[in-house]
This record gives C-alpha cells, sequence and structure tokens, in this order.
C-alpha cells in the first residue's frame, strides 16, 4: 500500500473524490464511497480498489484490517482538508474510490429479484437495496435510465449492503419481462388497483419478481398488463400509499417470510 501524505486538494488524482455526483461515472465504471462503515462493507465485497483517501487515524485504526486487502494507493490528509469536500464539519474520515462490480446477466439472477420501474430518487435505490441485503432477496433489478445502484448517494443510504447484491441494469422492461417469464419467474407488481391481492393473502412461488413502480406515477396500465399478479399491501382507507422504500420493505419481508413456510 503507497503511502501519499496530502497537504491540499491540488493533486490530479483527488479529483474523483471532489467532482463526482450523483450518476456521474467515470469511463472505467468508477465509483466513491464514504464513511467508515460503508467503505468496510463495499471493500468486503470485493470491488476492485483505486486509491483510499482517510486520515491518520482511520489507518492507524484500520491498518491491519486493511493490509488484507490490495491498496494501490493509501492518501493521508488532515481532517481538515477532507473538510473541505463535503463542505462542513466532517462526521467520517474515509473515502474510497473503486471500480464497480460487473453486472450480473439475467439468467445468473437468483430466485427472488426486487425490480424498480422508472425509479428517480437514488436515496430510494440505496434504501431499497439495503432492505433487501438484510431480508435475503440478494438480486437487484434496476432500469438503466434510473440512478445507478453505485452512486455516491445510493451507496451511502444503502449503508453498502449493495455490495451484498447481485443487480442487473436493463433498458427494455417490456423485453425484460418477458425475458424473464421464460426463466420462469412469475412477476408481482406493486400497485393498487380494484382487483389487486392483498398481501397478506399472496400465494409466493419458487421464482419471484418484485416490480416497484415510480414515487409518483406508480406502474403503467401497460406495464401491468405484462405481470403476472398486482399485489398491494392492506392500508387504511383514507391512505393510499407508502413511500416507495417502505413498500418494498414491507412486501419483501412478507414475500420472503411466506417462501420459508412452503
Amino acid at each position: 500500500m503507497k503511502i501519499v501524505p496530502v497537504e491540499s486538494l491540488d493533486l490530479p488524482e483527488l479529483q474523483i473524490y471532489q467532482r463526482f455526483r450523483e450518476n456521474a461515472f467515470g469511463k472505467d465504471g468508477s465509483f466513491v464511497a464514504d464513511s467508515p462503515k460503508v467503505v468496510k462493507l463495499i471493500i468486503e465485497a470485493g470491488v476492485e480498489i483505486k486509491s483510499i483517501f482517510a486520515t491518520q487515524s482511520y489507518y492507524d485504526e484500520n491498518i491491519e484490517w486493511l493490509s488484507k486487502y490490495n491498496i494501490p494507493v493509501a492518501y493521508v490528509a488532515p481532517k481538515a482538508v477532507l473538510e473541505q469536500i463535503v463542505g462542513h464539519r466532517l462526521h467520517h474520515n474515509v473515502m474510497m474510490h473503486a471500480l464497480r462490480p460487473e453486472e450480473t446477466p439475467l439468467e445468473a439472477l437468483g430466485d427472488h429479484i426486487i425490480m424498480l420501474d422508472e425509479i428517480s430518487n437514488s436515496d430510494n435505490v440505496g434504501a431499497i437495496a439495503r432492505s433487501a441485503a438484510a431480508l435475503g432477496v440478494d438480486s437487484y433489478l434496476v432500469p438503466t435510465h434510473g440512478p445507478h445502484p453505485y452512486a455516491r448517494r445510493a451507496v451511502r443510504i444503502s449503508m453498502g449492503h449493495i455490495g451484498k447484491l447481485h443487480y442487473h441494469r436493463y433498458s427494455d422492461i417490456k423485453e425484460t419481462l418477458k425475458a424473464l417469464k421464460q426463466l420462469g419467474y412469475r412477476i408481482f407488481a406493486a400497485e393498487v388497483i380494484p382487483d389487486s391481492t392483498p398481501l397478506s393473502q399472496v400465494k409466493v412461488p419458487q421464482k419471484w419478481v418484485l416490480l416497484m413502480g415510480h414515487e409518483q406515477l406508480g406502474i403503467a396500465e401497460d406495464i401491468l398488463a405484462l405481470c403476472d399478479e398486482v399485489v398491494t399491501i392492506e392500508m387504511e382507507p383514507e391512505i393510499k400509499s407508502f413511500n416507495v422504500a417502505i413498500a418494498a420493505s414491507i412486501m419483501m419481508y412478507q414475500f420472503k417470510r411466506v417462501s420459508s413456510e412452503q
């Protein structure tokens, strides 16, 4: 591990930590993660590390653990230098530049898949990833035109648990749903319609996909028509919906619970 002391942010190699924002990936598939817990989980997931940028105290506390991994460059800076990047008092003392893992082919995903349609908020992408990892749903399908699951904000909100998931990005939802059916999955759409199945009554097969819709628009009728079943969480009459990340968590919990009982 090459140690490089840093006194200012003028080094060209450090620009990656400053200019990266949501969905701003380099041609090599780079991403940036921050905070000790997130960095630890992402490293343990086996990503290719480009560099770590941290305070001396972080390295002092973690040097034995870090020595187990291939870290080409370790930038060391005073806390005040790192604070210049985030613009306020730093509540964590490490950032990491790495390459996002290769996508898993559609046919190699697991039996239980959480799928997003038109999700626009990176926070929701990250929150759903965290819940999926916690509940044992290890496969994540997201659209290419939405936030990447390794966008900086999504990684942070997932608390690094995105590293535990197989993920695949699709460009055509209709073709993807058809392909999933051919692979033996039953497609469940989460939506509120008159003839939807209450979540407490859903019968869960061995292979399933749970499709979550846009935060405001839900799932379009032509997409619902391609799904095998529409499922709704039972709610009080005056409440129309949950936040999509909360709804996904509730549904994944029930799907996994029912699956384990069969």
